[in-house]
């Protein structure tokens, strides 16, 4: 079995977390909606990220919606001491499987309920606060109501650490000026570094960075040169897209999600994978389109 303790560790709001983790995305039915195609596997590939070690599991009760949250509790339940469940709001799914903003007060304090129900939770570790301003990615827009009233639920003791999701520079300025931030989670991989700084100056601060789509997601990178790399390495591509994640920046907290037991065993291998200068540079160009 992998050691993942290689990955090393980082602090996620008042816990030491490693810095593989898994998310819980995938778990869910076709397009993230309804109930996986394999209740079993889906239970198997939670209970063996956590026999292998992984202490941080992404989620949301808008995958499914409920699906992903059920089957943690399902799976997990009661959960070890060490394990730290992080989930997401600020979205809600049409019937259609639509996802549509849920930035309202009476919204999010629903979404917090739903989500201490579905995992069987007391509080909730860490709350991302998603942003939806734009389908292409960051874009500015009000966050002080949303993010206030998720403060006053981190205030009545619900929420015990609150992070933001899909938010550019100046809305996590903004945002540390209401509450603090222990974590930030945008869409970041080899090809789409538009965070390089932001990443960088969060590390000074001890702030988690946790990158999401380390391959692209629903437009897996496409890359010549990564898979002439991960071929020479006799690795596959998303185990090099994973260790040169880890390798990037010390505050960078990994969540790869998968349905299948033997793609999380491939993932969590990443972290025995060395990768040499020659690669690192190499890798380094796919953003400029080298």
């Amino acid at each position: 079995m992998t050691n993942i303790d290689k990955s090393g560790t980082f602090t996620l709001g008042g816990r030491a977390v490693r810095r593989l983790g898994y998310g819980a995305m995938q778990l869910a039915g076709p397009g993230v909606f309804g109930p996986p195609r394999d209740h079993a596997a889906a239970l198997a590939v939670l209970r063996e990220a956590v026999a292998s070690g992984v202490d941080h599991i992404d989620t949301s009760d808008f995958y499914g919606p409920h699906v992903t949250n059920q089957l943690i509790r399902e799976a997990l339940h009661p959960y070890p001491d060490n394990l730290v469940i992080v989930t997401k709001l600020g979205a809600k799914r049409g019937l259609d499987g639509s996802w549509n903003p849920a930035f309202s007060t009476q919204e999010l304090t629903s979404a917090v309920h739903d989500n201490l129900r579905n995992l069987g939770l007391d509080v909730l570790e860490a709350v991302n606060l998603r942003f939806m301003f734009s389908v292409h990615g960051p874009a500015e827009g009000p966050i002080e109501e949303p993010l206030t009233a998720l403060a006053e639920l981190q205030q009545k003791g619900l929420v015990r650490h609150i992070g933001l999701s899909n938010a550019t520079t100046k809305q996590i300025e903004d945002g540390r000026k209401i509450a603090p931030i222990v974590c930030v989670q945008n869409l970041y991989n080899m090809a789409h570094r538009d965070d390089d700084a932001l990443i960088d100056a969060l590390a000074r601060d001890s702030i988690a960075y946790v990158p999401f789509f380390p391959l692209g997601g629903f437009s897996p990178l496409q890359s010549k040169t990564l898979s002439d790399v991960a071929g020479k390495l006799g690795a596959t591509p998303m185990q090099v897209a994973l260790a040169w994640l880890l390798k990037r920046a010390p505050n960078i907290l990994l969540i790869p999600g998968t349905s299948s037991v033997a793609h999380l065993r491939e993932n969590l291998a990443a972290v025995e994978l060395n990768l040499p200068a020659e690669a690192l540079i190499a890798l380094d160009q796919i953003a400029t389109g080298g």
